[in-house]
């Protein structure tokens, strides 16, 4: 019998713009998000396993672009559940087992992997497995976002494993105290201009960038918040500059 194994994704129309520019062959992986998001705070949302139905947290300020997805995409939701009980099955068993659940999962050619277009490492555990897998492979690049920093700050990690601090989550001083690489997210490119930052257009800052990096606004944002005026204004200057 076929052993089940995880399901790994295509890039999106921002990840294909980096194959594009530098030539690399790249996989996405993705949980639920929200539910495996352990140190999410102003990012934090859920779309309901079932109906799709998006639920943000108490002190969410923008809504996570992933569960916005999930939200849209039934076969997206199925995907990633079927991802998230398969991993925590392998790690009832132990972290070696979750490890060589994802080595075998793994597409045949790539160069680069997300790590987490969704989701995030959601126990230290599950961090243990990921940091094993890049070490067996160490003529790829894995590479992620994660707000579980109170998990990575007990782990030296690979340097193909590459892990961009993302500011507004629950351990926003670990990125102060240790001096990590951190991403934040912006709602216009004046205001990443003042603070100084480049945004990363293609994720290249996050794969292969040594320094902080702002991200745009994006996704599917509440009505009426700031984060959805913001999100209309960079639509409206993206059409006009078009």
């Amino acid at each position: 019998m076929k052993p089940t194994l995880l399901k790994f994704g295509n890039p999106n129309a921002k990840l294909k713009a980096m194959v594009k520019r530098l030539g690399v062959r790249l996989a996405t992986f993705t949980l639920p998000a929200g539910y495996t998001c352990p140190g999410a705070k102003e990012c934090q949302s859920f779309a309901h396993r079932e109906t799709g139905k998006i639920t943000d947290g108490k002190e969410t300020l923008f809504r996570c672009f992933a569960a916005s997805a999930e939200a849209v995409y039934p076969s997206l939701r199925k995907m990633v559940w079927h991802n998230f009980e398969l991993i925590r099955a392998a790690l009832d068993k132990g972290w070696e087992d979750c490890a060589q659940l994802i080595q075998d999962s793994l597409p045949k050619k790539f160069d680069v992997l997300r790590v987490h277009v969704g989701g995030d490492y959601f126990s230290e555990e599950y961090l243990k497995a990921w940091i094993h897998v890049a070490k067996q492979n160490p003529d790829k690049v894995f590479y992620s976002y994660s707000k579980s920093l109170h998990f990575i700050k007990k782990h030296a990690l690979p340097e193909n494993l590459v892990v961009t601090a993302s500011r507004g989550g629950k351990f926003d001083e670990l990125i102060d105290l240790h001096g990590w690489k951190e991403a934040l997210v912006v709602y216009s490119e004046q205001e990443a201009i003042d603070k100084g930052l480049e945004i990363d257009h293609d994720d290249s800052h996050a794969a292969f960038g040594k320094e902080n990096f702002a991200l745009l606004i994006h996704g599917t944002q509440p009505k009426g918040s700031a984060a959805g005026q913001a999100l209309r204004q960079v639509k409206k200057l993206a059409a006009a500059a078009a």
